[in-house]
């Protein structure tokens, strides 16, 4: 039981090991707090990247997986939930005289889309559909990493690239074009706790925050993961031990 433990830790290990090495050279790998077997959400980050996704990335991208009561799972009362959730309108309905209304939104509602449907979308982003956030971090290869790099990749174009109409110069985009113009710079969110709100750090948090978007269980599996590896760590134990002393007297 012993050497079985072993040699699942030394494969995960090795596994970690190659596909760092895989990425070596290629996508930029940034510290992130939830990293690691005991890594966590900070708190404070995730309300920061909810502030900076409200104020920047709301007006053009949905995130339809999320209810605005799951913002209580990242520090906000039940008071700021409410408010924050009234700002928007949602369609309800039908009334006692058959009709459809819109009231406030609740928590119990989801993220409100900034498009009535697609076709809208496109229209007002020059054709380009900007995608759903919910899982952002787990629908691109590389994920968190990836997506800050994005953030942080625009610069003008070389002279020998012609960028299209309405597009831009990003060296992280496929193609390097990209319909969405830089949404983040210095100073475009003012954080309440006072943290520097430099491009980077805003794009840190918003990135933290899409990540927990798309893994809000991340940490209780972690949890469950080290508990379980322990149980059976002192589990093989156990029956080694046991097993020696049963068969010990057998040559």
């Amino acid at each position: 039981m012993i050497k079985i433990l072993i040699l699942i830790l030394t494969l995960i290990f090795t596994f970690n090991v190659h596909a760092a090495e895989s990425n070596k050279g290629s996508m930029p790998k940034h510290e992130w707090s939830f990293n690691g077997i005991t890594g966590t959400f900070d708190r404070a980050a995730l309300q920061r990247g909810f502030k900076v996704y409200r104020e920047v990335c709301a007006g053009c991208h949905s995130m339809k997986l999320l209810y605005y009561r799951d913002l209580l799972d990242i520090g906000f009362s039940e008071a700021q939930v409410k408010a924050i959730a009234a700002e928007h309108d949602v369609l309800d309905g039908p009334n006692d005289e058959g009709e459809m209304f819109e009231r406030p939104a609740r928590p119990a509602d989801r993220f409100v889309n900034p498009y009535l449907n697609d076709n809208e979308a496109r229209a007002n982003n020059n054709g380009a559909y900007p995608p759903d956030l919910s899982v952002i971090t787990k629908a691109r290869r590389y994920g968190e990493d990836y997506i800050y790099n994005l953030l942080m990749g625009y610069e003008d174009a070389p002279e020998e690239v012609e960028v299209g109409d309405g597009m831009y110069y990003n060296k992280w985009m496929d193609g390097n074009q990209i319909a969405m113009p830089a949404p983040i710079y210095d100073g475009s969110v003012d954080y309440d706790d006072g943290t520097d709100n430099n491009a980077a750090q805003l794009s840190e948090d918003v990135v933290t925050f899409l990540k927990w978007s798309a893994e809000p269980e991340l940490e209780v599996r972690k949890n469950l993961g080290i508990k379980v590896i322990l149980f059976f760590l002192v589990l093989g134990t156990i029956v080694y031990l046991a097993k020696n002393r049963l068969w010990r007297e057998v040559h």
